[in-house]
C-alpha cells in the first residue's frame, strides 16, 4: 500500500478538524472520535458492496462531457467510474489524506481526465481551478461536523444550476445492513435520511430533485444549486 500505511487503517477525511492535531490525525481512535465513521473500509466488502461502480454514476446522472468534482475521493474507487462515465469531460478528486490520494492516483492510472487536489473541504473555493458541474459526495457527508456550512462551500464551486449527490447509507441499524457476513456502514445513530440530508443542504442555496435507489443499503440524495 502507498506509504506504508494500510488502506485499512487510512481515512478519507474532508475537514479541517485535524489542523493542529497532527498527532491525533494518526491516531486512528482519535479519528473515528472526532470525525466519525467515515474510515476507509476494507477493499474486499467494499467492492462486494459496491461490484458496479459505473452503473452507480450512471443512475446518479453523472453524463458525458461534465467537469465532476469528488469530494473526499479516499482510495479513488468512484473517481476511476466518474472519469470513464464523463468521457471527454474532466473530474478532480479531493481528499484531506496524502496516502488516499496516492492509491487514488493509482486507480485511475491511465485515464487522462483526472486530476488530484489535496487539502481541507471547506477551502475548496481556493482549490478548485474551475467551476464543476456536479460534486459527489460518497459516504462520507454523514461524518461531516458542520454540513450545511459545507454545503455553501460545494455551492461556491458549482456552475450555476450544478449538481451536487450526497450518497448516504439508509437511515437503518446497523446490524440490518451486513457485508459478507458482518455488519458495515457508519453507527446506528450517524445514519441519515433523505429528509435530513435535505433540511441540512437546502439552506446553502439548494433544491432537491431526486432521491435515487441504490441497493442494497444507499441511497443517493441528489440537488440542483439555485439560480
Amino acid at each position: 500500500m502507498p506509504g506504508g500505511r494500510s488502506l485499512e487503517k487510512s481515512t478519507s477525511k474532508c475537514a479541517r478538524i485535524w489542523k493542529g492535531k497532527e498527532e491525533d490525525y494518526m491516531n486512528v481512535d482519535k479519528q473515528e472520535a472526532l470525525f466519525p465513521a467515515t474510515i476507509m473500509p476494507d477493499p474486499d466488502w467494499w467492492q462486494a458492496l459496491w461490484p458496479d461502480p459505473l452503473r452507480v454514476v450512471q443512475d446518479l446522472g453523472v453524463t458525458t462531457g461534465m467537469s465532476v468534482l469528488d469530494l473526499c475521493c479516499g482510495d479513488g474507487y468512484f473517481t476511476a467510474a466518474l472519469a470513464k462515465q464523463v468521457e471527454n469531460g474532466e473530474v478532480f478528486g479531493l481528499d484531506l489524506d496524502e496516502q488516499m490520494l496516492a492509491a487514488a492516483e493509482s486507480a485511475c492510472a491511465g485515464l487522462r481526465n483526472c486530476s488530484f487536489l489535496q487539502g481541507d473541504a471547506m477551502d475548496l473555493h481556493q482549490l478548485l481551478p474551475k467551476p464543476v458541474d456536479y460534486c459527489l459526495m460518497a459516504n462520507t457527508f454523514h461524518g461531516v461536523p458542520e454540513q450545511t456550512a459545507l454545503a455553501r462551500e460545494i455551492a461556491r464551486v458549482l456552475k450555476p444550476g450544478g449538481l451536487f449527490a450526497v450518497v448516504n447509507w439508509h437511515a437503518r441499524p446497523r446490524e440490518e445492513t451486513p457485508v459478507l457476513g458482518q455488519a458495515r456502514g457508519p453507527r446506528t445513530e450517524l445514519r441519515m435520511t433523505p429528509e435530513q440530508v435535505r433540511t441540512v443542504v437546502e439552506p446553502a442555496g439548494f433544491r432537491q430533485v431526486d432521491v435515487i435507489t441504490l441497493p442494497p443499503y444507499h441511497y443517493g440524495s441528489l440537488f440542483r444549486l439555485r439560480g
